[in-house]
């Protein structure tokens, strides 16, 4: 198959999880292609190109760091590739983490990603899907209340303030868009700069106000699903604790600094899995990461997803050649039934 993954930018990618699924593309024998988001190209009276670069055939590389620096090596040159040829288009940029200058790229990649969808292309996740949910912590609030803690969503301080003395006067502030655990602030009564915090983030858009869970102090746990499911491979499965290094910090974000560990899958993460994933099958999230802390599930992340990189330093596999297979059958299955099954079927269809 022909696949292209669809990053911010090919200068600033990281050896992460998008690379470790395009070195497993490339490792089983697939034509395997990367752009940036600001690479798409439309005409008129053709369909969309992307100027992107193809990782040739003869490509070796001993790791992931390895198989990067090959990638961003400027004797590897783009190519214009016309959208048809593709089989797969795979959106792996996290609109999230534009900076304030590159406000055009953050829906950029999803509106494209649309006009691909249409064309015939198979997108990964459904891009229609994607432009529902892509303030995720606004998405993540229309799953059943029973799974997540008490929350508000307001640019309102008095409703803030009344959030935080109906919780004990205890909460978690974070800016509604954001992500990697960014102006996250845990507020408890000996904060004295209550006023100040919730200007500076209601100052750049909504708010959203948690119950705080205590037990975040052992860490979260990611669980990461596709089709879903909980991703295994060789009967292990996707789900790891992460763990703050440091005792002053309440947040677990690997981008912070945290460790991760190999965890057990326990009844209370089954059972928000279960209830969690008729929404995803339905909406077409065929990659999809969710944060645990005990019974309850404090964030879902569907733009694109992480943690594989960090797995690779548990006992864990890397979980990589599982994807890649399920979107080798997606492509069959597209051949076998041309338009009859949509996209949205095909992105969470096993």
């Amino acid at each position: 198959m022909k696949i292209c993954f669809v990053v911010s930018t090919i200068d600033a990618e990281t050896a992460g999880t998008t690379i470790l699924m395009m070195k497993k593309a490339h490792e089983r024998g697939h034509k395997t292609y990367i752009m940036g988001v600001g690479d798409f190209n439309f005409h008129y009276d053709s369909p969309i190109s992307i100027y992107c670069k193809e990782i040739p055939k003869t490509f070796k590389a001993k790791n992931k760091e390895d198989f990067l620096l090959k990638i961003q090596d400027e004797k590897l040159k783009k190519k214009k590739l016309c959208t048809s040829e593709l089989d797969v288009l795979f959106l792996r940029n996290n609109p999230t983490e534009e900076p304030t200058d590159r406000h055009w790229a953050e829906h950029s990649g999803i509106a494209f990603g649309r006009m691909v969808q249409q064309s015939g292309v198979l997108v990964l996740n459904d891009a229609f899907a994607l432009s529902h949910a892509f303030i995720d912590k606004l998405y993540f609030e229309e799953l059943p209340q029973i799974i997540k803690p008490k929350s508000i969503i307001t640019r309102y301080k008095a409703d803030l303030l009344d959030f935080y003395e109906q919780n004990g006067n205890k909460m978690v502030l974070k800016p509604l868009e954001g992500s990697g655990g960014q102006n996250v602030y845990l507020i408890d009564e000996n904060e004295r700069n209550l006023n100040q915090i919730i200007e500076t983030i209601s100052e750049k858009g909504y708010v959203i106000a948690q119950e705080f869970l205590p037990e975040v102090k052992e860490g979260d746990v990611r669980v990461i699903l596709m089709n879903g499911q909980i991703l295994e491979e060789n009967g292990s499965q996707a789900i790891i604790r992460r763990i703050s290094t440091r005792e002053d910090e309440f947040r677990s974000n690997l981008s912070l600094g945290a460790k991760a560990e190999k965890a057990r899958l326990t009844p209370e993460m089954q059972r928000i899995v279960d209830i969690t994933a008729p929404k995803l099958i339905r909406d077409g999230l065929f990659f999809v990461g969710l944060d645990i802390v005990k019974d309850k599930l404090i964030e879902i992340n569907v733009l694109s997803p992480g943690g594989l990189d960090y797995i690779q330093g548990t006992s864990l596999p890397d979980f990589t050649e599982t994807i890649i297979q399920s979107i080798e059958k997606k492509v069959e299955y597209k051949k076998f039934y041309k338009n009859s099954i949509s996209n949205r079927e095909l992105a969470t269809m096993k």
